[in-house]
């Protein structure tokens, strides 16, 4: 069942005097993201009429606006994405590290989400990669994939990383495959040290290198003598890294990629009402047991929220290290599955069409007819009147 609400209609009802009481602070980004938003899946995009062959039903297909930050659009890319995976699992247990940014530097992160986000990422993956190459914990090469998240379940800003990591890796001589203990990964306080070494490293070397810019509040950490302090300050303070209990197999795996990878900062499906100039939402609470509860704000300020998530241009918030890194995959798997002596995964099935692709991933025919089961053919189509990148949609398949 479609949401009875979503952002779009949030966005449509007060995006306007959102942008004329923020315009001054409002990037190309967010402009960008509230456009697409807005106009996903509307006339505005352009679209064709089907028809049914047997029993006359019409129906109108839209084009979709394909953002990342929509929540209508990461559907068949998560499906594309998932299915690439599931390919590349291994027969070995994989787990769930996840390394959070302290709240000290969120404001910083904000400002600067390109070089910061980026930073947060590689620190994350040289943590994991450096300890478990030591040969007091693992001694191998690992691979991980990581996803940047930047929100919370109240839509704060709240930057950190979730990163899957199958449970060992070949040897340094590449001729052994070198498993963990049993339910144990690596130590969160050995990784929590290394992890804010590496980063509070990283971070002054961007500020000495004048890449970092800071606003408002923040001005005065653009002096050595202030930002020096607040290093030494967080220097001081324990950093969170959380290991989760493993995944009980690839099918959990996949279901979490699939829940996790394409996630925007709220799903339409959370969101309750829209009244007054209010918009409540569902969330869960972890601070008082994961209780569910429902919080409202006013429009201006869920606008306000969302928006804080949106990405830079071409900033990658999916990445692969080590053996799973893209440059050298496909033979670092085979020889992961020659140590440790299992099959070669199948390779997918490539599909005919965009439609045969939708169909094969997501179970869904969009030809059949949902009121007698015959076929939809093409009977019209008009051009969109913004043009945004498309790809069709159809509006009651949402």
């Amino acid at each position: 069942m479609p949401a009875a609400i979503e952002v779009a209609d949030i966005f449509r009802r007060h995006g306007k005097a959102y942008r004329q009481a923020h315009g001054a602070h409002l990037g190309r980004v967010e402009r960008r993201v509230m456009a697409a938003i807005t106009a996903c899946r509307t006339a505005a995009l352009g679209g064709h009429v089907e028809q049914c062959t047997d029993c006359g039903k019409i129906r109108i297909s839209y084009n979709s606006c394909r953002n990342r930050h929509c929540p209508k659009c990461q559907n068949l890319a998560r499906a594309q994405w998932v299915e690439a995976r599931q390919a590349e699992l291994l027969p070995v247990p994989y787990f769930h590290v996840v390394f959070t940014l302290p709240a000290q530097l969120a404001g910083i992160a904000f400002q600067n989400k390109a070089v910061v986000y980026d930073i947060l990422m590689r620190t994350a993956a040289e943590t994991l990669r450096t300890i478990a190459a030591d040969p007091k914990h693992l001694g191998a090469e690992i691979g991980l994939i990581a996803v940047l998240h930047t929100w919370g379940q109240s839509l704060h800003h709240h930057p950190h990383v979730h990163c899957i990591v199958p449970g060992g890796g070949p040897s340094p001589d590449a001729t052994r495959w070198v498993a963990g203990r049993p339910g144990f990964f690596l130590p969160v306080k050995v990784l929590s040290k290394l992890f804010r070494r590496l980063f509070l490293k990283q971070l002054s070397a961007a500020f000495e290198a004048g890449r970092l810019r800071f606003f408002s509040a923040l001005t005065m950490c653009a002096e050595p003598r202030n930002f020096a302090p607040l290093l030494a300050g967080l220097r001081r303070i324990d950093w969170v890294v959380y290991a989760k209990r493993p995944f009980g197999g690839p099918e959990q795996v996949l279901a979490y990629l699939g829940r996790y990878t394409h996630r925007v900062a709220i799903a339409n499906s959370r969101l309750v009402k829209l009244e007054e100039g209010h918009v409540s939402f569902r969330w869960r609470d972890y601070r008082q047991g994961a209780h569910n509860k429902v919080m409202t704000l006013t429009a201006e300020e869920f606008i306000r929220r969302f928006l804080l998530h949106t990405l830079p241009d071409g900033f990658q918030r999916i990445r692969h290290y080590g053996f799973l890194a893209n440059g050298h995959r496909a033979d670092k798997l085979d020889l992961c599955r020659r140590l440790l002596a299992a099959p070669p995964a199948a390779p997918p099935v490539p599909a005919r069409d965009y439609r045969e692709r939708y169909r094969q991933l997501s179970g869904r025919d969009l030809d059949r007819c949902p009121c007698c089961g015959g076929t939809m053919v093409p009977v019209a189509a008009w051009p969109q009147s913004n043009p945004p990148c498309t790809t069709p949609f159809w509006c009651d398949s949402s």
